[in-house]
């Protein structure tokens, strides 16, 4: 650790809905609605921009959990294919609004410590932060 600044995990952080800097303030302030700033340190959170990243994780996650627990349920249960498809349907949105949020607040911490100091750090400015590529050097 650089300068003797504890770093948290960005998995930890994320699994546990907390804030990616910190590890303490809370991440969300709805479901899937990211708070402003932390109420700890302070971080500008409006710059943090996961886009469809979370959906798409937790797409390949569910449905290759669920497409082999219906073809077993089928299988081994002799069911009719409406009550597997109902198990099914249960399975997959079920997993998938439980992993959303999860998913969401680890690629946020991701993208915390991944992307370049200027860009999620100090905002700047009244409106949302904008990453300048230009001087990336």
């Amino acid at each position: 650790m650089a300068g003797g600044v504890s770093r948290p995990s960005p998995v930890s952080t994320g699994l546990a809905c907390r804030c990616p800097r910190c590890g303490r303030g809370r991440l969300f302030s709805g479901f899937l609605t990211l708070v402003e700033r932390c109420e700890v340190c302070q971080l500008d959170l409006r710059v943090a921009d996961s886009g469809d990243g979370p959906a798409v994780f937790v797409i390949f996650i569910v449905l290759a959990i669920a497409v082999p627990f219906a073809f077993a349920i089928w299988a081994w249960f002799d069911w009719p294919a409406w009550l597997v498809m109902v198990l099914t349907s249960i399975l997959v949105l079920g997993g998938s609004l439980g992993l959303l949020r999860p998913a969401k607040a680890i690629l946020v911490a991701l993208q915390f410590w991944h992307r370049p100091q200027n860009s999620f750090h100090q905002s700047g400015g009244s409106g949302r932060g904008t990453i300048d590529h230009a001087n990336d050097d």
